[in-house]
C-alpha cells in the first residue's frame, strides 16, 4: 500500500501550453494542523526525489518538528509519484511528454493545500536543491502567504554552469542506445549507471574524495560507493522522468512568469518572507557567489553559507549530524519570529 495521499487536479494546463486531461499531486503530511492553520510547514522535494527520501530530517529533535508543525511534502511533477512521464496515459508518452515548470508545481500545491485544508499562508517553505527553487518560487508569486523561506543549496534562478552540467547529464541519458526516435524503448541500464556516476563528480566535493569520507558511512571502497550510493539511486528511477526533471530544473526562473516578465531583480524583490539563504561552500553548481549574487535582492534575506566538504549533499545532510545541526538552527530562528 502507498504510505501517501493523491490529490486530484483535473485537468491541468500547464504553462508552456499544453493541457493534461487529468493530473495529481502525490503528497503526504506529517503532525497536526493547528486549529488556527498557522503552523504549516511545505517541504518540496528535490531532483529524482520521492518524499520517502527527504522525510528523514522531519521528527522530534530533527530540522522539521512534527509534533509543533504541520509538515507537507508534496511530490513535485515528473518525480513518478505525481502526475509524470512514466504513469501519463496516450496521447502522452511515446516521445510526447510535456514539460513541467515550477511554476506547474507551486500552483498546484496551492490548489492543494488550500482546497484540501484551507490552508492560505505558510509558516516556513523549506527546501533543498530543486526543493529550494519551489521555495523561491513560493516567495515571489505568492509573497503575502510565507512567512518564511529557508532555501539551501538552490537558486531563484538555474545558471548558465549549472545548465552546463544539466545538459551534460541529458546527453548521458539520450546516447544509449534505447534513446530512439525522441523515447526510450527500452530501459537504459547503461546509462543509469553512467548517469549514477556522472553526477557523483559534481555532487560530493574534491575534498569529500580526497578525505574518503565514503569509508565513513558504510562503503568498503570507492567502487562500493559509486555502485550503491549513486548507480543505486538513479537506477530507481524512471529515465522518462529523470529527462522531465532535468527539464524542469534547467527552466527554474522565478521571474519566468506575466507577473515578473522576466525581471529577476523585480521578483526577488518582491519576496517578502524572512529567509535564509544556504549554499554549501564546496557545492559545485549552486555556488556561495551566485546565492550572494541573489540574496542581495531580497529584502529580508540572510546569506548563510554552509562550511561542509559534503559539497551539494551539504544540503540534504542524512549523514552528517554537524551540517544537520546548522540547517535545524536556521528554521529554529525562522520559525521563532
Amino acid at each position: 500500500m502507498p504510505d501517501y495521499e493523491i490529490f486530484d487536479l483535473g485537468p491541468l494546463t500547464l504553462q508552456r501550453g499544453l493541457t493534461l486531461p487529468k493530473a495529481h499531486v502525490a503528497y503526504k503530511t506529517y503532525g497536526t494542523l493547528a486549529a488556527d492553520k498557522s503552523n504549516v510547514i511545505l517541504y518540496p522535494t528535490s531532483y529524482g526525489a520521492h518524499h520517502t527520501d527527504i522525510d528523514w530530517l522531519i521528527g522530534s529533535g530533527r530540522v522539521l518538528d512534527p509534533e509543533r508543525y504541520f509538515i507537507v511534502i508534496p511530490n513535485q511533477f515528473g518525480n513518478g509519484l505525481s502526475s509524470s512521464p512514466s504513469n501519463l496515459a496516450e496521447p502522452f508518452g511515446l516521445g510526447r511528454n510535456p514539460v513541467f515548470t515550477h511554476w506547474d508545481n507551486v500552483q498546484a500545491q496551492e490548489r492543494l493545500l488550500r482546497e484540501r485544508f484551507g490552508i492560505t499562508r505558510l509558516a516556513l517553505v523549506y527546501g533543498w536543491s530543486m526543493g529550494g527553487q519551489q521555495a523561491l518560487h513560493w516567495g515571489a508569486l505568492f509573497p503575502d502567504r510565507v512567512s518564511a523561506i529557508c532555501a539551501v543549496c538552490t537558486s531563484a534562478r538555474t545558471s548558465p554552469h549549472n545548465t552546463v552540467f544539466l545538459e551534460g547529464i541529458r546527453a548521458i541519458l539520450t546516447a544509449d542506445g534505447a534513446w530512439r526516435d525522441g523515447r526510450f524503448v527500452e530501459r537504459p541500464v547503461r546509462a543509469l549507471r553512467a548517469f549514477g556516476r556522472v553526477y557523483a563528480g559534481w555532487a560530493m566535493s574534491q575534498a569529500f574524495y580526497r578525505e574518503a569520507l565514503w569509508s565513513k558511512i558504510g562503503f568498503a571502497s570507492l567502487e562500493d560507493y559509486l555502485v550503491r550510493a549513486w548507480e543505486g539511486n538513479f537506477l530507481r528511477r524512471h529515465a522518462e522522468d529523470l529527462l522531465s526533471m532535468i527539464d524542469t530544473w534547467t527552466q527554474s526562473d522565478i521571474s519566468d512568469n506575466a507577473l515578473y516578465g522576466g525581471d529577476l531583480a523585480k521578483a526577488l524583490a518582491a519576496i517578502e518572507a524572512r529567509a535564509i539563504i544556504m549554499p554549501s561552500t564546496t557545492d559545485l553548481y549552486f555556488t556561495v557567489a551566485d546565492s550572494a549574487a541573489e540574496t542581495k535582492l531580497m529584502r529580508q534575506a540572510e546569506l548563510r553559507p554552509i562550511e561542509s566538504i559534503w559539497g551539494h549533499r551539504a544540503g540534504n545532510p542524512i549523514q552528517e549530524p554537524a551540517d544537520e545541526a546548522i540547517l535545524r538552527q536556521a528554521v529554529r530562528e525562522l520559525l521563532a519570529h
